[in-house]
């Protein structure tokens, strides 16, 4: 049955409030609900999205360097959504170094930081920055000029909107391990995955589908957004190989690597295209 307005409110309201800092309750009614309703993932992508491309837009206005833009960029995203889910992706690489499922498992609830955790987070966040560096770069123009010519978008809009389709599309991802994973342990990823099923799926790609309009013409955004996704498509077939299902590390893993893969693939298609 698809969730009513007031569900679907409450949902991306505990939405918010889990998978970002910012001050909203993610309590009671909003918690069940988000847990619930996958389409409050892609959903929360967009706001975490938004507020990542401020600072190129911010940096674009007044011409500052693309590294600086970058770099705000990068900044703004690990404020606004905490760093949980990069230390899903560290707990993952860690568990990838070993080599029975049972070691695996016992990785994953380990306090200690091994070297597997280490250089997943260090790909994790160097990808990233040289991600948000290509996008910046690429987004480099005035925006005193027209911002839209023939359909093309302006350069400082079309890298915008590129950094808020490959959070989306990360979001996106994380939905579909909610609905097509197994969770392997109680916890955070047992309470989407017991609750969601394949045929859900539907909900978060209607919701997700939109940010492909973000780049106009271009590409970029629907080559960052089907990157994302089938990104978390190959994590959950990893997860269910090496683990034997998925955790709520996983969904960060998921959250991570596919907006690294979606912000490069992106600027590919924004120059081949």
């Amino acid at each position: 049955m698809p969730p009513t307005r007031v569900r679907l409110r409450q949902a991306i309201r505990g939405a918010l409030g889990f998978l970002t800092r910012l001050p909203v309750s993610h309590e009671g009614r909003a918690w069940v609900a988000f847990q619930g309703t996958p389409p409050a993932f892609p959903a929360v992508g967009y706001v975490v999205g938004v507020l990542a491309a401020l600072p190129l837009l911010g940096f674009a206005a007044v011409g500052a360097p693309a590294p600086v833009a970058a770099t705000a960029s990068l900044a703004t995203l690990y404020l606004v959504t905490g760093i949980n889910h990069l230390d899903g992706l560290a707990d993952c690489g860690d568990a990838a170094a070993v080599h029975t499922v049972e070691r695996r498992r016992e990785v994953l609830k380990d306090t200690t930081t091994g070297v597997g955790a280490l250089a997943a987070a260090g790909i994790g966040l160097a990808g990233t920055a040289l991600g948000l560096l290509a996008v910046a770069s690429l987004g480099r123009g005035s925006l005193a000029e027209p911002l839209v010519v023939g359909g093309a978008l302006a350069p400082p809009l079309r890298a915008a909107g590129l950094v808020v389709a490959a959070e989306v599309g990360a979001k996106l991802g994380m939905a579909a391990v909610a609905c097509l994973g197994e969770a392997i342990t109680d916890g955070f990823g047992a309470a989407f995955t017991g609750r969601a099923t394949p045929g859900l799926l539907v909900g978060p790609v209607v919701v997700a589908l939109p940010a492909a309009l973000l780049t106009g013409v271009s590409p970029a955004a629907p080559v960052a957004l089907l990157s994302a996704f089938l990104t978390a498509l190959v994590v959950v077939r990893w997860a269910r190989s090496r683990l034997g299902g998925v955790n709520g590390d996983v969904f960060g893993a998921a959250n991570e690597l596919g907006r690294l893969v979606a912000l490069h693939a992106g600027a590919v298609a924004w120059v081949m295209g």
